[in-house]
Order: C-alpha cells, then structure tokens, then sequence
C-alpha cells in the first residue's frame, strides 16, 4: 500500500456500475475512507442528502452510468433523452453543486467524472443520445474547472473498450457485434478494470494538482480514429 490517499474522504457514486468496484477497491487499498454509494441520484435532493451525511469531503468521485438502449436517433424519444440527462448530467450537477463550498472553504478538494469517449469521437450503433449526455458532462466539467480554479480541481476520464458489465454484459462479449467493435480498437482487447482505476487515482491524487478541466483518454487508442 502506497497510501497516496491516506486520510482522504472520498464518494465514488454508483458504486455497483460502470468501474464503480475497481474505483472503490483501489482507493481504499490507497489509504482512503471511502464511501460506496448506490443510492439512487435522480430525485433533485439525494445530492445535497448524500453530502449532507458524508460531511467532509476531500474527493468527489462522479461515476455516473446506465444502461442505455441502442438504437437509431430516428427511433430515440424525448423520454430516451430525459432519462440519461436524469441519469449522468443532472446528478453531476447537483453533487458538484452541493460538495463545492466545503472545498472552496478549504481551498482544497478533487472532483473527478468518470466519463465515456463516445463524445470525442462519433461512432455507429445507436448512441446519439448517450454520447450527447457525455458530452454534456465534459462541456459542464470544463466550464466549472475554471470557476474553481486553482483552488479545486475538476477532470474527466473518457473510456471505453474498459471490462465492465454495465456497458460490456457477458452475453454481449458472444456476438459478432462485439467482435467488430473489438475490431476498431487498436489495443484489441477491453482493458482491466483496475488500470481504469488507476487513472482516475492520477486525477483524484496528488500528482494531478497542476491538472485542471483536462480529459484523460483511456480508450485503447480508439480516439485515434483509426487501428493499428
């Protein structure tokens, strides 16, 4: 154990989805308390109830995830997108809302958003609306960045082709689909969980305190927009 968050407090929300374990698992070998949460974040108050509980908070972890239905934008309905800006966009804004004065209080503290690379490069499939509500999180997180700025710092992961059952289900790993979305990674293969993990250590840690608003590809090369 390094323990490069030793006494830190943390919130990973969503504990149960996306890279939500491997986040937890990691930071608490790191030395941090953290607090796994798997409450459900759509009602407007749960944020500032959460925060209230927790108290202090040195780390926001925002891994924010559903799973969403594939299909074509003809086909998505306003209840489609009212449903991931419920999910991924409105709950950012209200946990960074609530969670901020105590860090500017302290001129101290890290948020870090679990985000998606769908947004940073356009691809098939029927993600219109998942991909705009990620990006909606990365266009939020950027602007809040320099509103804190150099007191609080707040970055992103992008990810993608990363093992988790929220976004890569076992049933699905069996199909041709998933063999030709394999195929557009040049890495060619989903990566570990916990290396995942580690990247949103390097945002949450010390060694990121020059870092603010920056999005931080982990991706198996695939924003490169091309394979190996």
């Amino acid at each position: 154990m390094t323990g490069r968050l030793a006494g830190k407090r943390v919130i990973v929300t969503d504990c149960n989805e996306y890279n939500g374990a491997d986040i937890v698992e990691l930071f608490k070998k790191e030395g941090a308390e953290v607090f796994a949460e798997s409450r459900d974040l759509t009602p407007p108050d749960a944020a500032d109830k959460l925060i209230r509980e927790v108290g202090h908070v040195d780390i926001l972890i925002a891994n924010l995830a559903y799973p969403h239905k594939y299909a074509p934008a003809t086909e998505k309905t306003d209840e489609d997108m009212e449903l991931a800006m419920q999910r991924i966009v409105y709950p950012l804004h209200r946990l960074t809302r609530a969670v901020l004065p105590q860090m500017l209080a302290r001129k101290q503290g890290k948020i870090v958003v679990v985000g998606s690379a769908t947004p940073l490069r356009g691809r098939k499939g029927g993600v219109s609306i998942y991909g705009a509500a990620r990006g909606a999180q990365f266009g939020y997180m950027r602007n809040v960045a320099m509103e804190v700025a150099p007191y609080v710092h707040i970055n992103a992961t992008a990810q993608t082709y990363v093992d988790n059952l929220t976004y890569w289900p076992s049933e699905y790993r069996t199909t041709e689909e998933f063999r030709v979305r394999l195929a557009e990674c040049p890495g060619g293969r989903l990566a570990p969980g916990l290396q995942l993990a580690q990247s949103v250590l390097f945002l949450a840690g010390p060694e990121s305190d020059f870092s603010y608003g920056q999005i931080l590809s982990f991706d198996g090369g695939w924003t490169s927009g091309s394979t190996m």
